[in-house]
């Protein structure tokens, strides 16, 4: 099989389409579909159907395309490595981590890294779900549950305290609630956490069931899926909601409240994750060793 024309079937099959895989590789639409019809002479066999709204993989072009996508994962690192063979750290180091995470503690952080490491270049790419860094979407991640593949290498930085906060604006008008009964008194409104990731972080979504066992869950005025959203809806004083310490440092306006309640409120790991094979690579290595002493230090 020419390598050339396997190429350009894998971008086709990630893009489903020829003409967005012909932008991503500079070349036409006409290009790419005849490069793709050849590849499927030479294999006497069909690799998509094609639609008016784009291409879907058969049963023989998903099996040709998990093949050629562990071949592009693989020749990916070998270029992650092969890079780190020079003196100091250098190339795209691509980051995964979860929109608030990433937006305030991560970000942060980067000036005094690229000052360390100004040959380093960061792609920062914010996502609440779990990208498959396994498969080099993003080279590592900084996640804030257990990682979803086994077979990833962990590092813990913190554990991240998650507080029950309102604004001040909202504590004028409705009062401070400072236990679980003067929250179910009926005059509070709690906001919470919805999405496909809503089970696996439920220290956002703690207020609709804590203090609760045996009785019917919490309604919330406004359930969303972003923990950013719900702070900005804190601070605009719509209710209270479940807060992680690291975006509240700057914001004095945020009222912790149910201070004598009970049990113990929740936390979150903050984990840094990355691929086995990519262990050696010195630009990980130092993104890490950065990362785990700027956690060591940062509620000093």
């Amino acid at each position: 099989m020419d390598w050339d024309k396997l190429r350009i079937f894998h971008a086709a099959a990630a893009a489903g389409s020829f003409t967005h895989a012909g932008d991503a590789l500079h070349m036409s639409q006409s290009a790419v579909s005849r490069q793709v019809s050849a590849l499927e002479r030479d294999l006497k066999v069909s690799l998509f159907h094609r639609h008016a709204r784009g291409l879907v993989l058969t049963e023989q072009g998903e099996l040709l395309y998990a093949t050629v996508a562990e071949v592009m994962t693989k020749l990916q690192t070998a270029e992650t490595l092969l890079a780190d063979t020079t003196t100091k750290p250098s190339g795209v180091l691509s980051v995964a981590a979860p929109v608030g995470l990433g937006t305030v503690w991560v970000s942060q952080r980067l000036r005094e890294f690229m000052d360390l490491y100004p040959e380093i270049r960061i792609e920062l790419l914010l996502d609440d779900d779990q990208i498959d860094i396994a498969m080099r979407a993003a080279d590592v991640a900084i996640w804030t549950r257990e990682p979803e593949q086994a077979d990833l290498i962990r590092r813990p930085l913190f554990t991240a305290s998650v507080r029950p906060m309102a604004s001040a604006k909202y504590t004028r008008r409705f009062g401070v609630p400072e236990t679980f009964a003067d929250l179910d008194n009926g005059s509070h409104r709690i906001l919470s956490y919805s999405g496909q990731t809503a089970q696996l972080l439920p220290a956002i979504s703690w207020l609709e069931t804590a203090g609760r066992e045996g009785q019917e869950p919490r309604e919330p005025v406004l359930r969303t899926n972003s923990v950013v959203a719900i702070k900005q809806a804190v601070l605009a004083g719509i209710g209270i909601g479940m807060i992680p310490d690291y975006m509240t440092e700057q914001d004095s306006d945020l009222v912790p409240v149910l201070t004598k309640s009970e049990p113990e409120q929740p936390h979150l790991p903050v984990l840094f994750v990355y691929p086995e094979e990519l262990k050696g690579s010195k630009k990980v290595q130092v993104l890490r060793d950065f990362l785990v002493a700027k956690a060591r230090h940062w509620r000093d």
